[in-house]
């Protein structure tokens, strides 16, 4: 086994923010939809249109991100970035003016 494999070099932490269009019915169902098809990927959602996903690599990150790139609706904005485990564990984090800790790392399942 390799042991840069799980480093926090390694190890990836895929962002997908967006604001979309909610002014018609037809509207909200597209945003309703993008949403259930990130959360049906394994994202979760950091904030109301901010959604990350922890991936064990890059290689991991590309076919996450392709599925989202698949799933991009009509009209809105959206944007996907991908940082390294070690980026993310230097983010900071507040409940109004009180520091929270970071999002649990998931445990990665490994069949062999």
């Amino acid at each position: 086994m390799r042991t840069d494999r799980l480093n926090a070099y390694r190890i990836m932490w895929v962002l997908v923010f967006f604001d979309l269009p909610t002014e018609t019915k037809k509207d909200r169902k597209i945003y309703t939809d993008f949403r259930k098809k990130l959360l049906g990927d394994g994202f979760s959602m950091f904030q109301f249109s901010i959604y990350l996903r922890h991936c064990a690599s890059m290689e991991n990150a590309e076919v996450h991100i392709k599925r989202v790139k698949k799933s991009l609706p009509e009209k809105g904005h959206i944007g996907i970035m991908t940082i390294t485990d070690k980026q993310f564990g230097m983010m900071e984090i507040y409940q109004g003016k009180t520091p929270t800790l970071p999002a649990e790392i998931p445990q990665q399942l490994e069949l062999f």
